[in-house]
């Protein structure tokens, strides 16, 4: 069973409770999959200097932030590990000549609860997480995708998690002007829709120079570092499916993305 590595959004921490049209899709999506025999979660709020595996048996929920509605807390994904896929997950990357660690107290931050908690909500799939390297930038996000393609392969489900537009200061002026959408939110998702469905790797890998609106739609780009991990995953030729697009918050562009590899694959 080939499952095709999806890049899924997770905006704002109240997506957990209103989840509109992209929740919809998220579940939409998940519904018309076969299970998988594990999820591999990539959320860009566990950031490391090396790519670290999570292998707790249960996966704590973390609310990794402040200042939100108290129902929010209260909010639990009952989320299990699973000891012999994390494993297969470390030697797998190992394999791949990439330094690896292993975190065996870890539990699901906001970024990998939130879109699975609309995605699988029985928490019926055991979850393994895995960190980004935000200091390596794109390409190394896209390596790191790579040294997981062999999974793909394996019925384990790449879960990439992050927003393709995310820079929060941009809200609050957004809010004082009415809730107008600054031009960057709509003309950078297209750029990536295009070079995307093009398959236009260079490009892709050298986007903060290409794209418009780049630099302001990421500050700092770790909320779409999981895409090119979820790309990577995909191996070469993969083919990439926009299946939900649209603008939460003024200037959180929610898309999400299937990459189907080039030998076949749901989704």
């Amino acid at each position: 069973m080939t499952l095709a590595p999806l890049f899924v959004p997770h905006g704002a921490p109240t997506f957990a409770l209103r989840p509109g049209a992209a929740g919809a899709a998220l579940a939409a999506l998940a519904a018309s999959l076969p299970l998988p025999r594990a999820i591999v979660v990539v959320s860009p709020h566990w950031d490391t200097d090396i790519a670290t595996v999570g292998t707790a048996d249960r996966l704590e929920t973390i609310h990794d932030f402040s200042g939100f509605p108290e129902e929010l807390y209260r909010l639990r994904y009952p989320a299990s590990g699973c000891r012999e896929a994390a494993d297969e997950v470390v030697a797998t990357l190992a394999a791949s000549g990439l330094a690896v660690r292993e975190d065996d107290r870890r539990g699901l931050d906001h970024g990998a609860w939130v879109p699975l908690r609309l995605m699988f909500p029985d928490a019926e799939v055991p979850v393994v997480p895995l960190s980004i390297q935000s200091q390596g930038g794109v390409h190394q996000a896209w390596l790191l995708g790579r040294a997981l393609a062999p999974l793909v392969e394996r019925g384990f489900l790449i879960v990439a998690s992050g927003n393709v537009t995310h820079n929060l200061r941009d809200f609050q002026r957004a809010h004082l002007a009415g809730g107008q959408a600054p031009a960057y939110v709509r003309e950078f998702p297209d750029w990536l829709a295009a070079h995307l469905a093009a398959n236009d790797l260079p490009a892709l890998l050298d986007y903060r120079h290409q794209a418009p609106g780049a630099v302001q739609a990421h500050p700092s780009d770790e909320h779409l570092l999981p895409l090119f991990v979820a790309l990577g995953a995909a191996g070469d030729g993969a083919s990439a499916r926009r299946w939900h697009a649209g603008i939460d918050d003024y200037v959180i562009a929610m898309d999400a993305y299937s990459f189907t590899p080039q030998t076949g694959g749901r989704a």
